[in-house]
């Protein structure tokens, strides 16, 4: 096994007691650095992030430009329906775009079951190339889309504020949806295994749209596939990042993961009243909250960490990094991270 030069993430993941948390950045390979941006202006989202070349050197960006503790791989959680034949566009101002949204069992029953090898090994291929590039220096994270978060936009066919139709869809074809949730988990189990195979040293699963769900529905729709993810797959640890479904955390608790990721409408003690203290913690800065001034930002930072502690924590936003946050706004988060003291 590699020896990984800055490993305080992945100690922060085994629960060993650090002088100061892990930081990254949700999103932190992307849209508010001014090369990403470079590189925005001449391909399309597809093209960047099925080059691995160009996935490799984005992924790297914020290590030498933000001085993070860990890589996050530029790719999407949209490259698994994709993968299964449904169109997907990323178009800019408007965000995904499914032309071809799932509406009936006959629709899911059409959908393919890939090898990677098919279909993702662009991805396999991005994770070798960033390892190589990395050269050790910090561990890479993998990630995908929960199977809840993935068929809302399959169903829904774009972004929404309220997915009603992806709730419709579930309410109303239950047998399809579930069907649709299975298929989705299974590939994510493979999708994800393979990126550990080829080198990831952690992974995470985004459930963006959890809090969407009441409780009721999240432990019928979402957690049994979270659940399912992450006693599958092996060999390195898992985040479960569910946002504004802090009514499951005790259930994400008891799956098998490393690290829940928070957002930021919960307090650090809030969280440890629910999961209790054996469990890393990620999160759970409020991004536009970098918009402040700078010494507001290191003042909340320290507060934060005092909050949540030095062990058993990983510093990091409550959701992606926004577009229009400042480089040095970004950079004094990371900085207030790495120079805290009690």
């Amino acid at each position: 096994m590699e020896k990984i030069k800055n490993d305080i993430f992945l100690r922060a993941l085994k629960g060993e007691t650090l002088e100061r948390p892990p930081v990254w950045m949700m999103r932190q390979a992307g849209r508010y650095l001014p090369d990403f941006m470079k590189l925005k202006a001449k391909y399309s989202f597809f093209e960047r992030a099925e080059n691995p070349e160009l996935a490799t050197e984005i992924t790297v960006m914020p290590i030498h430009q933000v001085g993070v503790d860990a890589a996050i791989l530029f790719s999407d959680i949209l490259v698994i329906p994709k993968a299964m034949g449904c169109p997907v566009d990323i178009i800019t101002g408007i965000g995904p775009v499914l032309p071809e949204p799932i509406t009936s069992m006959a629709d899911v029953d059409k959908l393919l079951h890939p090898t990677i090898e098919e279909s993702l090994s662009h991805v396999i291929k991005s994770v070798h190339l960033t390892k190589e590039a990395l050269n050790n220096d910090v561990p890479l994270i993998g990630f995908a889309g929960s199977p809840w978060t993935i068929l809302c936009y399959m169903v829904q066919g774009e972004g929404s504020k309220t997915f009603d139709k992806a709730k419709q869809f579930c309410f109303e074809q239950p047998e399809a949806a579930k069907k649709l949730l299975d298929k989705i988990t299974n590939l994510t189990i493979e999708y994800l295994q393979a990126k550990i195979d080829a080198g990831v040293n952690a992974v995470q699963v985004f459930d963006s749209w959890g809090g969407m769900l009441s409780p009721a529905d999240y432990a019928e729709f979402s957690l049994p596939y979270m659940e399912r993810i992450t006693k599958s797959v092996h060999g390195v640890p898992v985040i479960l990042f569910a946002k504004g479904a802090h009514y499951a955390l005790p259930q994400l608790a008891a799956s098998g993961a490393s690290a829940l990721g928070l957002d930021w409408t919960v307090t650090p003690e809030y969280a440890r009243s629910l999961v209790g203290n054996d469990i890393t913690l990620q999160g759970n800065f409020d991004p536009s909250r970098l918009l402040s001034p700078i010494p507001e930002i290191q003042k909340m930072v320290k507060e934060m960490i005092d909050g949540f502690g030095t062990t058993k924590y990983i510093a990091n936003l409550g959701h992606g990094i926004l577009p229009n946050i400042p480089v040095d706004h970004a950079k004094a988060f990371v900085d207030a991270v790495k120079n805290y003291s009690k």
